[in-house]
């Protein structure tokens, strides 16, 4: 293999193999090639099997843009067999393959957060169904799982009240999930680990399927996933993983960016191999990222560096207030397009999303085209809910929560009164809601026309469970869409008739999108493919791929992974980056990646704006700039020492703040 466009760090990441590799790659230090020309090195120079290599990311997007590079590569025949995915695809494969060792039943359901949360507010709505507090149990349980703390431990652990009920709901919540045959998200990943400490003979099934792991964004591993790497890879010891202990602002997800450290006590032969040369920034942009992320402890150190020269000061931008730090945020960008740049090439990013509003008021005013990341997904849009709900009750008749989503939706005249007499009965049976739905018992309770509403739903299931057996899934979705006349309903049910045909064409997606799904799976069985929509669904993340000419605006935490020739970082304050909450140590810490996060996301040009006072609750308060601008080198910013409203209007053109007038002229002409 010619491994000549490759500098030399990034040659011996691709080359070792004999011994486990911690690849520490900088931010635009060219990981995804390292991983993808690693994978055809194995394959072509070491002699492994495509069927027994495995590389895991994060997100769909990630593993989608692997694949094509893999392939581009490699080619389709070569590639054959190789398995790129999520963490929780691949725990997901396990499952499908192990499920009958951990009690659950074939056909197994996955709650997405949004089931989850509904599953958890319904547990304990009777003790407090306060919202924060529904949020804070999720929370707390995905932590517990994430820890291997079973509910009784937890129980037995409990330090205060508020734990204690946790646990509880925790306790309910398990047994909830085995009575609808279901499996939550954190579940993906610690069953697995859960099922190969119980039964060895399992692990070394697994062992023999992958005998070479490589991992990305490893520095975002939790408790579980990083157990599950060690089960997979510690007798063979071949384990390749890519990360940067610099970008890891996802401890309150439950990521530990000390599993870095981990990784030299659990394989002692570990080789640590940094990536420092920069292929994205300037300079300019890199000391300045390098001068903030210096301020924390590094078990290895790095810095970055670019041969691109040392490009534009990196501006700092004190404005009056926060209408007049987002006045001057659009009024340049405008400039700077009206000087030929495309709007796809600015992105606005902020640490909340609520800052966001004054960026999206001033773009609407001026016609900017933009784009919100963290909009409604796909997989969240009702229409989508519904029918993947369809599939889900019909894969797996115990899941209640997709039952209940869809028993009157469209309209079947299934009223809440029968569905209150369905699920007290249902409960004094010990059984699931669609386990009991023909049982004479239930018959005596309901009224007769509610009885023979529920008939007519639970022949029309039982019906569509017999086709599923002969249709494949697009099929049957595209039967349960004319079945239900679900056009009308959502002709009736939409607020204009071009919505209408929106949601409809959302449905055509999903159908297409179900196809597609078919030919790619091993497993083209209804059971397989309902999992497999619902894991896309929890990992969507809004990442749709856009293309479209617009300014892109989100947080600090969405912008990870990508890059833009200028990027404006807004509300740089204290109590803001670093934010109120995150005061000790540690999350000064985590602040101070997040920050290292937002300064590397810039190609060309960064502009990094606070204001002097703002609107919060209602009031003005006064604002302090962040104690992260303080920790850049003055050499390569420009304006610090200034407020915007003092400079001469000669100033103002020098340092890039393009005057006000002129630019409303050009708008409006």
């Amino acid at each position: 293999m010619n491994l000549q466009q490759l500098n030399d760090p990034q040659r011996r990441a691709v080359t070792t193999v004999e011994t486990p590799c911690l690849v520490l790659a900088g931010a635009g230090s060219g990981k995804t090639r390292v991983i993808t020309q690693k994978i055809a090195w194995l394959i072509r120079e070491a002699g492994y099997r495509p069927d027994r290599i495995r590389a895991v990311t994060f997100t769909n997007k990630a593993a989608k843009e692997m694949k094509q590079r893999a392939a581009e590569l490699l080619g389709k025949r070569e590639a054959q067999g190789l398995r790129i995915s999520t963490f929780h695809t691949l725990g997901l494969n396990i499952l499908q393959r192990e499920y009958a060792r951990l009690g659950l039943r074939k056909g197994f359901s996955i709650l997405d957060a949004r089931d989850a949360e509904d599953c958890i507010a319904e547990l304990q709505h009777k003790d407090n169904p306060e919202p924060e507090l529904i949020r804070q149990t999720q929370w707390r349980i995905s932590q517990w799982k994430n820890d291997f703390t079973t509910p009784e431990q937890a129980l037995d652990q409990a330090e205060d009240s508020l734990q204690q009920h946790q646990a509880r709901i925790y306790l309910a919540y398990r047994d909830q999930l085995q009575a609808c045959n279901a499996v939550d998200f954190d579940d993906l990943i610690m069953l697995p680990v859960v099922l190969f400490r119980q039964h060895p003979e399992v692990l070394d099934q697994w062992r023999d399927r992958i005998h070479y792991l490589l991992v990305d964004e490893y520095q975002d591993t939790n408790a579980s996933q990083y157990e599950l790497i060690r089960q997979l890879c510690s007798v063979r010891q071949k384990l390749t993983v890519v990360g940067d202990d610099d970008q890891s602002i996802y401890a309150w997800r439950g990521a530990r960016p000390e599993n870095i450290h981990r990784l030299q006590q659990d394989f002692p032969r570990l080789e640590v191999i940094k990536l420092e040369q920069n292929y994205r920034s300037t300079s300019r942009i890199l000391r300045v990222a390098n001068a903030v992320i210096g301020n924390n402890p590094h078990l290895f150190e790095k810095k970055l560096w670019s041969a691109a020269g040392d490009g534009d000061f990196v501006r700092v931008l004190p404005c009056k207030n926060d209408q007049d730090e987002a006045r001057q945020v659009v009024i340049d960008l405008i400039g700077k397009h009206f000087q030929g740049e495309p709007w796809k090439h600015f992105a606005i990013l902020y640490r909340g999303n609520h800052q966001s509003r004054l960026y999206e008021k001033l773009l609407r005013e001026h016609s900017v085209p933009y784009r919100i990341t963290g909009g409604t997904a796909f997989f969240e849009r009702s229409e989508i809910k519904d029918l993947t709900a369809y599939l889900r009750i019909i894969a797996n008749p115990e899941d209640d929560r997709a039952l209940l989503r869809i028993i009157n939706t469209p309209r079947r005249e299934i009223g809440a009164g029968t569905l209150k007499i369905l699920g007290e009965y249902a409960a004094w049976r010990h059984q699931n809601l669609g386990n009991v739905l023909h049982e004479h018992g239930l018959e005596q309770k309901l009224p007769r026309k509610g009885w023979i509403s529920l008939q007519r739903f639970a022949d029309w299931l039982e019906e569509k469970r017999r086709q599923a057996e002969e249709l494949d899934a697009m099929s049957l979705t595209r039967r349960i869409v004319e079945e239900l006349d679900y056009a009308d309903w959502l002709n009736a049910t939409s607020q204009s008739r071009k919505q209408a045909e929106s949601r409809m064409a959302n449905v055509e997606e999903l159908i297409s999108w179900i196809g597609n799904l078919q030919k790619q799976q091993d497993d083209p069985g209804l059971s397989a493919l309902v999992s497999r929509l619902t894991l896309m669904s929890i990992l969507e993340n809004s990442d749709d791929g856009s293309t479209s000419d617009s300014v892109q605006l989100m947080t600090l935490h969405a912008a990870k992974g990508l890059e833009f020739p200028h990027v404006y970082l807004v509300g740089f304050e204290e109590d803001t980056i670093p934010h109120a909450q995150c005061q000790d140590e540690d999350g000064i810490q985590e602040e101070r990646r997040l920050a290292y996060v937002g300064i590397t996301r810039a190609e060309r040009q960064l502009t990094i704006s606070y204001a002097r006072t703002r609107q919060k609750y209602g009031e003005v308060i006064q604002c302090e700039p962040s104690r992260f601008i303080a920790e850049m080198p003055a050499e390569d910013l420009e304006g610090a020492e200034h407020c915007s409203e003092t400079l001469s209007p000669e100033e103002k053109k020098q340092r890039g703040l393009d005057h006000l007038e002129s630019l409303k002229a050009m708008l409006a002409g």
